[in-house]
C-alpha cells in the first residue's frame, strides 16, 4: 500500500476569482465539482497522473492572517521568460511582496488573496516539471519530514540536508515536493495543504492507519462527515487521504 500526491487544496474567500487567476497563471483548465469548489488541472489531463499536481480551491470565509507554510514555485526557461511571466502575473492581479527574501534571483509575489508564491529564475532541475516547479513546505526539520513523507508516498527522496529535502514522483515526472527549513513555528491551520490518494484497489482506512504508524495524527478541522480522512504530519501540517482512484 502507498499513496501519491495528487493535488494541493487552497482556501479562498472567492474560489471562482482565485481559480481564474491560477488558471491563467498556469495555462490550465477550470472546472467545478460543486458550489464553493474550483478545480484546476492541465487541459486534456487524465487525473490522477504524476505529470502534474492539480489544485482544488475551496471557499472559506476565514481571512489569511500569517504567511502560508505551503506555497508554489513556478518554473521559467530563460531570464526573458521570467520577466515576462512576472509582468503577466502582475497584470492578472499579483503583487510583489517582501517576506525577508533579500537579494535573490527569484521573484516573490502574492496572488490576489495574498498567497505567497515564487517565480524562479531558470534552473535546469525544473526544465521538465511543467509550469509548477515545486510545491514547497516550510518546516523545522527537513530530515524528519523527508523520512515521514518518503514513507507516506511512493515518491523518491532525491536530496536531504539540514536545510532542505527534495522528493519527486518515482516516475521522474511532474513537480518536486520540497521541505525548507525555517525558524517560524506553525500557529494556525494551513490555508494550503496536500491531498494524497491511494491507488485503485487499496484500502483507505488501512492506508490512514499506516500513516498514523509513521507519525501522522488524526485532526479535527471541522470537516464533519466526509469521505476523506484528515490527518496532520509530524510537524502538524494538515493533509487529506482521499478515496482510492
Amino acid at each position: 500500500m502507498t499513496t501519491r500526491l495528487v493535488q494541493i487544496h487552497m482556501k479562498a474567500r472567492d474560489d471562482s476569482a482565485l481559480g481564474r487567476f491560477w488558471a491563467e497563471a498556469l495555462g490550465w483548465g477550470v472546472s467545478s465539482e460543486g458550489p464553493g469548489v474550483t478545480n484546476l488541472e492541465p487541459v486534456g489531463f487524465d487525473y490522477p497522473d504524476p505529470t502534474a499536481v492539480c489544485i482544488d480551491i475551496v471557499a472559506d470565509p476565514m481571512p489569511k492572517t500569517v504567511k502560508n507554510r505551503v506555497h508554489i514555485d513556478l518554473a521559467t526557461t530563460s531570464a526573458a521568460h521570467q520577466a515576462d511571466l512576472v509582468a503577466r502575473l502582475k497584470d492578472l492581479g499579483a503583487n510583489h511582496i517582501d517576506i525577508g527574501q533579500g537579494d535573490v534571483p527569484w521573484t516573490v509575489l502574492a496572488d490576489p488573496e495574498g498567497n505567497e508564491f515564487c517565480v524562479l529564475e531558470p534552473r535546469s532541475i525544473y526544465r521538465d516539471t511543467g509550469p509548477i516547479a515545486a510545491v514547497v513546505v516550510d518546516c523545522t526539520d527537513p530530515r524528519a519530514m523527508a523520512r515521514f513523507w518518503g514513507e507516506a508516498m511512493d515518491w523518491t527522496v532525491h536530496e536531504v540536508t539540514d536545510e532542505h529535502a527534495v522528493l519527486r514522483s518515482a516516475k521522474g515526472v511532474g513537480p518536486y515536493l520540497e521541505f525548507l527549513s525555517t525558524p517560524d513555528v506553525k500557529t494556525v491551520r494551513n490555508r494550503v495543504h496536500l491531498d494524497l490518494r491511494p491507488y485503485p484497489g487499496d484500502d483507505q482506512a488501512a492506508e490512514a492507519a499506516r500513516l498514523r504508524a509513521l507519525g501522522a495524527n488524526d485532526i479535527d478541522i471541522g470537516q464533519g462527515d466526509v469521505p476523506w480522512t484528515v490527518l496532520a504530519d509530524p510537524e502538524g501540517n494538515e493533509f487529506c487521504v482521499l478515496t482510492p482512484l
